[in-house]
């Protein structure tokens, strides 16, 4: 184990400082300062590490849909052994550059030093090992040994695709990856913000993937330029990994007011500005009121965006009440509680209102949204009920939806294929990830529904092990999740 009394010499979390707020909303450079080598944060992630006690039954084991063996490499940091922790960090994630920058760590929900103390940062030992890993030059392609002549087409590039292309491909498979956008990297690359990810994290590990024999067709729609007819004469398995993008859309009288965007529509050209393309017509914050109706992650993306854009002002508003401080006694450890948390575009700026409905959207004389019309809720019986007498306005000139997606694209790939669909509106699959076509896959958002980053590498890697075993009898893939039930596989 790391120090067997690290948990009592060092009691409290520690963590980098962020960059000063005034200095980092100026720029659309990461928020925290991940500074591969810098000996005082070194020191500090290795007092983290020394803090794990190598639980007899470590929950964040399964914390994590993948499986991550976080005592191991724990204990490996703290002895500074960085090439050994970043073999043992690979071992079950394949981007953790990715997760330790994105992911809201439900291993340390489930650290079970959280019982009576605050968690270790398993999500900083993480991003730290693969920063110094990718630093000291530990983290090499891992060429196939032999090829066994089956090809595979996956379609999609977020985490998923990604996670299931390199894991087959390392397989001996012959992998090639259609995405629509011009580069590659699903939402990681244009729905993520700058400011939480530099892509330059995504290029790195595309390049490596690429000479490990990953092939990726960008600019491709599947379903258009490439037919499914023809992914399936041409490949041995094709695996759907196209994410869920039909965002969740607000019924209200005004909705088709000028101004009142859905946030990819949004953040989506923010980011390309942000990356220095020329955005024809990008919409932009600058000098308004914005409203953002959604308090979850794409919400607080969307509100740090406007924040560097130079609003006005931001409001995000929430439907549920304001969550607790501390773990509500409903949700007990190793359970990931819902609880108060404050992202860093939070600190930077805006107010967040809970508890509140929007009536109607109200435009001006030239068509554009000016006013929201709010009405306070609250709860009862599992169901809202409007509080009377608490309807008010409040200005916009900007609203942007971020209330989350329902499912996968309908339209001409899913019915070329002629795949299944559940009443969600996802895509239809087995254990085995395999849909109701022989040789299609699913995995990732499309087959689970919105979910974690987390999630999304773990049915990739999943998916991949289903694959390999259809094409070749057997595998030695791991393969961390059920499709069906999503549970952790023992």
């Amino acid at each position: 184990m790391a120090d067997p009394r690290g948990f009592l010499k060092t009691r409290q979390r520690e963590l980098p400082t962020d960059r000063p707020v005034d200095v980092r909303i100026m720029d659309w450079r990461e928020v925290h300062a991940h500074r591969a080598g810098n000996p005082d944060d070194l020191a500090m992630v290795t007092r983290q590490a020394g803090r794990c006690m190598d639980c007899g039954i470590p929950f964040c084991h399964n914390g994590c849909p993948l499986g991550n063996v976080v005592p191991d490499w724990n204990d490996l940091v703290w002895r500074g052994q960085w090439a050994d922790a970043s073999d043992r960090l690979h071992m079950t994630n394949n981007f953790p550059e990715f997760t330790g920058r994105l992911c809201p760590a439900p291993c340390e929900t489930s650290c079970v030093l959280g019982i009576n103390a605050p968690p270790i940062t398993i999500k900083n030992v993480e991003v730290t090992i693969v920063d110094e890993a990718f630093d000291r030059g530990l983290v090499q392609p891992q060429l196939p040994q032999w090829m066994t002549g089956k090809t595979v087409a996956i379609v999609g590039s977020g985490p998923a695709g990604l996670a299931a292309a390199q894991q087959l491909t390392r397989s001996g498979h012959t992998v090639a990856v259609y995405e629509r956008d011009d580069r590659a990297g699903g939402l990681l690359r244009y729905g993520i913000p700058e400011f939480k990810m530099e892509k330059r994290h995504i290029d790195r590990r595309l390049a490596l993937m690429e000479t490990e024999g990953t092939r990726f067709h960008n600019g491709v729609a599947v379903g258009t330029a490439v037919t499914g007819q023809q992914l399936r004469d041409r490949y041995d398995a094709v695996v759907l990994a196209v994410g869920s993008t039909v965002p969740r859309d607000l019924p209200v009288p005004g909705r088709d007011t000028g101004g009142v965007l859905q946030a990819m529509q949004y953040l989506v050209p923010a980011n390309r500005a942000a990356l220095g393309e020329v955005v024809p017509g990008q919409p932009v914050a600058t000098g308004k009121d914005v409203v953002v109706i959604g308090g979850g992650d794409t919400g607080a993306d969307c509100v740090g965006t406007a924040i560097r854009q130079g609003a006005r002002s931001v409001t995000q508003l929430e439907i549920m009440p304001r969550p607790p401080q501390e773990r509500p006694a409903t949700q007990p450890w190793p359970t990931y509680p819902m609880v108060y948390r404050v992202a860093s575009a939070h600190e930077e700026g805006g107010e967040r209102v809970y508890a509140v409905s929007t009536q109607e959207i109200l435009a001006d004389e030239d068509g554009q949204v000016r006013a929201l019309r709010l009405v306070e809720v609250e709860l009862a019986d599992g169901r809202f009920q409007q509080v009377e007498g608490s309807v008010h306005e409040i200005p916009a000139q900007l609203v942007l939806l971020a209330m989350g997606f329902t499912g996968p694209e309908r339209g001409s790939l899913l019915e070329q294929l002629g795949v299944d669909l559940t009443e969600r509106g996802t895509v239809a699959r087995d254990d085995e990830f395999a849909t109701n076509v022989p040789g299609v896959f699913v995995a990732g958002d499309a087959g689970r529904g919105q979910s974690l980053i987390v999630w999304a590498i773990a049915e990739g890697r999943s998916a991949a092990a289903a694959v390999d075993a259809y094409l070749s009898g057997l595998t030695e893939l791991p393969s961390p999740i059920r499709a069906s039930t999503g549970a952790l596989r023992a």
